[in-house]
């Protein structure tokens, strides 16, 4: 019961308490790429804590007094421990080798509901990638009948007056511009944005939006998943803008991004423009030092070691 406890309230304390000093951490903004992996190690922890507290709260009084052992014998993996029979009980042979012939679907029942928790994103997640996968590809279509390519800037021109670039990831990936895009930018502030959409496809971040985007439908209202939504959408733009701005002039990029705020990227695509451009925008201008390697290392540990930290809670056996 003891581990129950602490497992929910540290799920609380992830999901509730974390994610709003992770959103004003100053060092976010200075090492995007690691803030992307701090989220992501908190959606994982958050499910790893539930599932477990979950566990914890269905489970028989022998699988107590085993603490971790006892779950993993019941998945399997230590399927040769023996489990310990409840005080009282028999212990002759008309007991079974496992305290009773009703062990197996007690095991079975114990183990449904911490499977929901786990189960409940991946099933969104799967959702989400083929509902993507079928978006990407509506635009892809109309983007062969309405598109006209444009080999010279490896990317697709299609006729709007609003400026916008944004580009379609996937197996098929395609960088899209506008007319208006072209009328407003020079071809300096253009290749520009252009690094910028290229950096998306090569970082594959599409595949980061989908897992924010699953985890939020399957935990509605959860601060973390609200504020890892919003998050993950601006460090990625960021992780972009530090990836083009590697070729091209900070003051070229910041006023590309200006023109091109405006256009808004459908829904399944990466785009230049949209909410959090001027944050972007004085970022670029005024950039502030990386924090230091030893500091950013240890948010990255921290991170990775995140989702491991609920099963140490289960260790002890007196749990």
């Amino acid at each position: 019961m003891i581990a129950a406890v602490a497992l929910t309230g540290y799920a609380v304390l992830v999901g509730a308490v974390a994610p709003y000093g992770l959103a004003r951490a100053r060092w976010a903004h200075r090492a995007p790429a690691v803030a992307v992996l701090a989220w992501q190690g908190l959606m994982v922890t958050f499910v790893v804590s539930v599932a477990l507290a979950a566990y914890h709260l269905v489970l028989t009084e022998e699988h107590v007094h085993q603490g971790l052992v006892g779950l993993l014998s019941i998945c399997g993996v230590a399927a040769d421990v023996p489990a310990a029979a409840p005080s009282g009980a028999p212990r002759g042979p008309e007991a079974g080798p496992a305290g009773g012939t009703e062990a197996p679907a007690a095991d079975a029942v114990t183990l449904l509901v911490p499977a929901a928790v786990v189960l409940l994103p991946l099933g969104w997640l799967l959702r989400t990638v083929w509902r993507s996968r079928r978006a990407r590809q509506r635009r892809l279509d109309l983007l062969a009948l309405v598109g006209s390519p444009a080999p010279e800037y490896g990317a697709t021109v299609v006729d709007h007056d609003v400026p916008a670039v944004y580009c379609l990831p996937g197996r098929r990936p395609r960088v899209v511009v506008t007319r208006g895009a072209l009328e407003v930018l020079s071809d300096a502030q253009l290749r520009a944005v252009l690094a910028h959409e290229q950096a998306h496809l090569a970082g594959r971040h599409h595949l980061l939006h989908m897992v924010a985007d699953a985890f939020a439908r399957a935990f509605p209202g959860l601060p973390l998943a609200r504020r890892a939504g919003e998050q993950t959408a601006l460090l990625l733009e960021m992780i972009a803008d530090d990836r083009a701005l590697r070729r091209h002039p900070r003051e070229t990029l910041a006023a590309a991004m200006c023109e091109v705020a405006a256009g808004r990227a459908p829904r399944p695509a990466l785009g230049a423009g949209g909410p959090g451009t001027l944050i972007r925008v004085r970022r670029v201008l005024a950039p502030q030092p990386r924090p230091h390697r030893a500091a950013w290392l240890a948010i990255v540990a921290a991170s990775v070691a995140a989702p491991v930290f609920p099963l140490l809670l289960t260790c002890g056996p007196t749990l």
